[in-house]
């Protein structure tokens, strides 16, 4: 029995059971980009496949509908991969396990949902299949790698597409028309390792119990980065005891705020139970802190054994310590135009060492092409000046707001006279494809919107089916109202 069977609408629901069953974690495409080539085929529908497995797939305007704009329905196929500790899946290999509380909230079984952005596909899919539903000509556009900066939109070739509309279908809330959004980019930092022979207790300081998130969506929350915060202990540490780092690893993905961050000591025999108050103290500090945003926060400090092992030099670990406490971190600046919304952040959202370097990956963006570039010179700089380097990749532009907008004039009438009241318009500090995109196609008019997903990328991302359902029947009647100029 299908876990999703009984749901409507059911062929959404059926397509979004079919591709969970399909790894499609970022930079893993290929299987899934093959299944939406399948799916054209079997349909009759025209199709292209580019070398980056971007999928563009094309249906004909329904009777009637032929003198309408032709309308793209856009999403992307990759997912973010995040797991609670405990639960064992291998995300290259395994579909995720579906399941339904009592809510109606679509889960996965420990790991994430991926309802960003694979609702967009089964939308797609669902039209697509259909003989019924009236629509303009459309062109469904579903990309890769999304999620690790939009490097399937940066591939896309435009020069065959003809359409005046975009609808995106990559918001997570109900009753909100996207409109603009930050522009943004990565930051790679990778600090040379030396290490040392010492001895000492082999101890483990872990940084868990963190709420994390969306580092677009919910970077205005205020909720602590595990990394971070690990890097703020081990600095206070410094004070009461001798110790050295001997393996650090933290974060799942540059776009999410890390929730959990792990940190391999070696620690003076006789200062173990100085680094363990000194630990206890600081998680009292950060409770205090962040008391009502954060309130799981946990610093938990094993000590094992004593041993012989190797760890970062002194001079090594004072300058990743250095860079751990100074990195920008959170909301860098508040647009000054419009009021509550995030202009310009940073979010370190990995943090992996090897024999070789210790390597940090960052999220920034901004609605500001120049404090975007600004932050990311800031970075460079103190990798450089700590005897490191950056690298920048992955920079998509901001999507600027288009004050004459007939496509969010149609949505905005086609929500009040639905559900009688006004859809929110806003702009967003998260990043989404319709800049790259516009940037490819002269006047393009864009819009995105969503069901409401919450606590994307973490183990406990949940999709209202009934808000899906919603947003299907707002959708078709969008598309239906696309019959002339």
């Amino acid at each position: 029995m299908r876990v999703l069977e009984g749901l409507e609408p059911s062929r959404v629901f059926y397509y979004f059971e079919e591709i969970s069953k399909i790894p499609r974690g970022s930079g893993n495409m290929r299987e899934i980009s093959g299944y939406l080539v399948q799916f054209a085929k079997d349909h009759g529908l025209e199709y292209t496949q580019d070398e980056a497995y971007n999928v563009i797939i094309y249906k004909k305007a329904s009777e009637g509908y032929e003198n309408g704009p032709v309308v793209m329905l856009q999403g992307h196929m990759d997912m973010v991969c995040a797991k609670r500790p405990e639960v064992q899946h291998d995300f290259m290999n395994d579909g995720l396990k579906l399941s339904v509380d009592g809510q109606g909230m679509i889960h996965a079984c420990g790991t994430t949902l991926g309802g960003d952005d694979g609702i967009a596909v089964a939308y797609m899919l669902a039209v697509l299949e259909s003989d019924t539903i009236r629509h303009p000509a459309l062109e469904a556009v579903i990309t890769v790698d999304e999620e690790i900066g939009l490097l399937g939109a940066d591939a896309l070739d435009a020069s065959s597409l003809r359409s005046r509309y975009l609808i995106n279908l990559d918001s997570e809330e109900e009753g909100v028309l996207t409109v603009g959004c930050a522009g943004g980019m990565n930051a790679e930092i990778h600090m040379p390792n030396k290490w040392m022979e010492a001895e000492g207790v082999w101890c483990t300081l872990s940084a868990e119990g963190f709420l994390g998130g969306h580092s677009g969506t919910e970077i205005g929350k205020g909720r602590a980065n595990a990394i971070l915060t690990a890097g703020r202990a081990l600095y206070r540490l410094t004070e009461c005891a001798e110790f050295g780092i001997a393996g650090i690893e933290g974060g799942s993905a540059h776009n999410a705020i890390p929730k959990s961050c792990q940190v391999s000591l070696l620690v003076d025999e006789s200062q173990t139970e100085e680094a363990r108050a000194c630990i206890a103290q600081v998680e009292a500090e950060l409770k205090a802190e962040y008391a009502g945003v954060d309130d799981d926060i946990r610093l938990v400090f094993t000590a094992g054994e004593k041993a012989t092992g190797r760890m970062l030099t002194f001079q090594t670990m004072e300058k990743l310590l250095f860079l751990l406490c100074e990195i920008p971190d959170g909301v860098i600046r508040m647009s000054p135009d419009i009021p509550g919304l995030v202009q310009t952040s940073l979010n370190l959202g990995i943090i992996r060492m090897s024999e070789e370097e210790t390597y940090l990956e960052t999220s920034i963006r901004s609605a500001s092409d120049s404090e975007r570039r600004t932050t990311a010179d800031r970075v460079s700089y103190m990798a450089e000046f700590l005897g490191g380097r950056c690298s920048r990749t992955g920079e998509y532009p901001s999507w600027e707001y288009r004050k004459d907008s007939t496509l969010r004039q149609i949505m905005t009438d086609t929500y009040r006279q639905m559900f009688g009241k006004e859809p929110r318009v806003e702009i967003i500090h998260a990043g989404l494809e319709c800049g790259l995109i516009a940037s490819k196609m002269k006047d393009l008019d864009c819009v995105s919107i969503g069901p409401d997903i919450q606590e994307i990328h973490t183990p406990e991302e949940k999709l209202d089916a009934a808000s899906a359902a919603r947003v299907w029947e707002y959708l078709l009647e969008v598309l239906s109202r696309c019959r002339e100029w």
